[in-house]
């Protein structure tokens, strides 16, 4: 029988961000808002259920994520077959091609939030995660590739990141990649003795993704395999030189990367990650590319794109490595108060520090003045304002500076401050 008193925690892979590390969610947020908008980024929201077909046909029916991490459920309204979100992508593509977003004009759109697959949890590595989603759509130069980029390594000059590095990689378009095909399947048929399950299971689906391995026993097999780019005829080769130019004249270092495919189906032409070696397992940051077959193949007119995203969770734990979060204060002032005029004089000044943008707490639930003032010193204030019958009857508050910034006042400071110039006062000293 179950008991219904049973403690209840979080599904496995799906985190709680409390308040104090969600004060370093909401910078990073800003952060990042403010970034994409210095490149003329908007942003745009889709659902978090989308039809599941949207992802089979997007991504790809032989990915890992549609295989095997897709949250998906037969909606017992109508039978529809829904699935939570695994990737921005296709969504927001989707949403494109609904609401002819391309009608007039391309579109630079961004979007940050949950995603879900079932994965086997770790270290950057969850069930419910989160991803800041960049797209350039109905843009098809190499230009728009390299400034995608160029992006991501000024948002790494934001934060104080330098322990990333960029490899790129071409996947040409769709008749060279039959061509690689053809080869890439005779290569692992002369190799079929040392692949494993999952490479014979997709020797013939998705080759491409056999060379994606990180099986010990297959990397000289792989590392010898028919390379991709050396079937990119002369327009794609083109474009990803192209690409590179304007890398060298930003000045961002880059790899090739003849092994690098993505785990989507939809890219074409640039490929592109950011691997750091301070996330453990977890070496890729950031990784996106150009997918211009996507917008026809969910039946939309052909349209070229390039996106990419950054895994939320990941940055944060970089970022922490390189400039620790500073410590998140509750509040600017605390009200100390005692006795019901002090509770109602208290909540008055309270609204009218708010009025001055200061933030301000009014203790509530009672309690002696010590253990109102070590709640104070708990919230981080910088600054305790007791209010109390003494104080009221003589026209003034105490006022302790608890975390003083101002030269002219020392720190655990006590003043007496006319009521009627306490919130000048308070507002000049936060």
């Amino acid at each position: 029988m179950t008991n219904a008193f049973a403690k209840v925690t979080a599904i496995r892979g799906m985190n709680d961000a409390l308040p104090g590390p969600g004060a370093r969610w909401e910078q990073l947020e800003s952060l990042v808002r403010t970034w994409l908008r210095t490149y003329g980024y908007r942003n745009m929201r889709t659902p978090i259920l989308e039809h599941t077909r949207l992802f089979t046909r997007g991504i790809g029916e032989v990915t890992d994520i549609v295989e095997k991490e897709m949250y998906s459920f037969t909606d017992s309204l109508n039978a529809e077959s829904l699935t939570m979100r695994p990737e921005f992508t296709a969504g927001i593509v989707r949403a494109c091609i609904e609401h002819n977003l391309l009608y007039d004009r391309p579109q630079r759109v961004y979007s940050m939030g949950p995603v879900f697959r079932h994965e086997r949890p770790q270290r950057g590595r969850y069930r419910q995660f989160h991803q800041i989603d960049v797209e350039a759509l109905g843009l098809a130069g190499p230009d728009i590739d390299a400034e995608m980029i160029v992006m991501v390594a000024r948002l790494w000059k934001r934060l104080g990141i330098t322990d990333v590095r960029l490899e790129l990689n071409s996947l040409g378009q769709a008749t060279e990649r039959a061509a690689h095909r053809a080869a890439l399947i005779s290569h692992l048929e002369q190799h079929v003795g040392i692949l494993d399950e999952e490479a014979r299971r997709r020797m013939y689906t998705n080759p491409l993704r056999v060379l994606d391995t990180k099986n010990p026993a297959m990397q000289a097999m792989a590392n010898a395999a028919p390379r991709l780019f050396d079937y990119l005829g002369e327009e794609s080769r083109s474009h990803f030189d192209a690409v590179c130019a304007r890398l060298d004249d930003a000045g961002i270092a880059y790899t090739l990367n003849p092994r690098m495919v993505r785990g989507l189906d939809y890219y074409n032409l640039t490929v592109f990650e950011w691997i750091t070696d301070k996330l453990g397992a977890q070496a890729t940051v950031c990784g996106g590319g150009r997918y211009d077959g996507l917008f026809e193949l969910l039946g939309g007119k052909p349209a070229p794109a390039i996106g990419f995203a950054l895994g939320m969770e990941r940055l944060i734990d970089l970022w922490e490595q390189y400039a620790p979060a500073p410590a998140d204060p509750e509040c600017d002032v605390y009200i100390v108060n005692q006795g019901e005029e002090a509770q109602r004089r208290a909540a008055v000044i309270a609204e009218s520090l708010r009025d001055q943008g200061v933030s301000v707490i009014v203790h509530a639930g009672g309690g002696s003045f010590k253990s109102q003032f070590k709640r104070a010193d708990a919230s981080a204030a910088s600054i305790a304002v007791i209010l109390a019958g003494d104080e009221l009857a003589g026209g003034t508050a105490s006022v302790k500076m608890l975390r003083a910034a101002d030269s002219a006042v020392q720190a655990n400071q006590q003043l007496q401050v006319p009521l009627e110039n306490l919130v000048a006062f308070l507002k000049d000293r936060i």
